[in-house]
């Protein structure tokens, strides 16, 4: 069977195990591997053109002269039910706005963000123990797996597109880490969501006051109990990561100020 030419463009670590399953594929050839920006032009220089390029989690946005490149075109893997939640954090943002299910869309990429037709989704229910880490994992996994399994049809032109409704497009925004800093003011429910939802990234984060100096303390895991809110590992600025009652007998007299 002839091999599909593949080229990934995807920045770690969110995108490593995409290319680890894409590599155990036994129809494709990886020609190409991008992992930044300024590697694009590498794009150009391939000696055999690529079938397809499969894209995730890269965080550019693509010329329609590289978009021209593949035979094919390139494929996103994005973990939104596109056209909802378009952009850089569709996960954080299901888990912040309380959704219970969310799910993974490959589609073809245009010139615009997260806005080509679809080839396929798949609907996941958000359980009320993922982070922002692990459905993004799950996901990615669900993803390509499908898209393993459908890149054959597609290269053959036997996949029927559909058009994305643009007038029910949502759009997220790129965090920083000043959206990590937690809002005390929130309910414990609110705060359970977004300790899960800023876990890894941008870390969900507030300031003590520890050996006479101001600090950040990570809250890095947490859970609720009858509706209370029970804080399990954090992480002190210049620490390592240690369980809360570690924390708290090795600095007891440590106040929250913000």
């Amino acid at each position: 069977m002839k091999k599909i030419k593949v080229v990934f463009l995807g920045q770690k670590p969110s995108s490593t195990l995409i290319l680890k399953l894409l590599k155990e594929g036994k129809n494709l050839k990886i020609l190409k591997v991008i992992e930044d920006k300024n590697s694009l032009n590498k794009l150009k220089e391939l000696e055999e053109k690529p079938d397809v390029a499969i894209l995730a989690n890269f965080g550019v946005i693509l010329t329609k002269e590289i978009l021209k490149i593949p035979k094919k075109g390139f494929l996103n893997i994005h973990p939104s039910l596109l056209p909802k939640y378009r952009g850089s954090s569709p996960v954080q943002t299901a888990i912040l706005d309380n959704e219970k299910e969310t799910g993974v869309t490959i589609f073809k990429m245009d010139s615009q963000v997260d806005h080509g037709p679809i080839l396929a989704q798949s609907k996941e229910e958000i359980k009320s123990s993922d982070t922002s880490e692990s459905l993004y994992q799950r996901f990615f996994q669900i993803g390509t797996e499908t898209l393993k399994a459908i890149l054959p049809a597609y290269i053959g032109g036997r996949i029927k597109l559909r058009k994305q409704d643009h007038k029910k497009a949502t759009f997220t925004k790129k965090f920083t880490k000043n959206d990590g800093k937690i809002n005390w003011q929130k309910d414990n429910i609110y705060l359970d969501r977004f300790i899960r939802a800023m876990f890894p990234w941008p870390g969900a984060w507030t300031e003590v006051k520890a050996n006479k100096q101001t600090k950040r303390l990570k809250i890095l895991k947490a859970h609720l109990e009858k509706n209370k809110f029970i804080i399990d590992q954090v992480q002190l600025e210049g620490k390592n990561p240690v369980s809360f009652k570690q924390f708290k007998e090795g600095y007891p007299e440590v106040k929250v100020i913000s």
